[in-house]
């Protein structure tokens, strides 16, 4: 039973990382964005 949880527990972990990377990128293509659209003023 303790093996069976440790293993859901990382699944667990592995699947948060890949979420919080995903949600990182995208924060930072956004301010990216935005920084750059403020410069130039097209």
């Amino acid at each position: 039973m303790i093996i069976l949880k440790l293993k859901k527990e990382q699944g667990i972990t592995l699947i948060a990382l890949v979420i919080t990377i995903i949600v990182l990128l995208i924060l930072a293509g956004v301010t990216i964005n935005l920084t750059l659209g403020e410069g130039r003023n097209i």
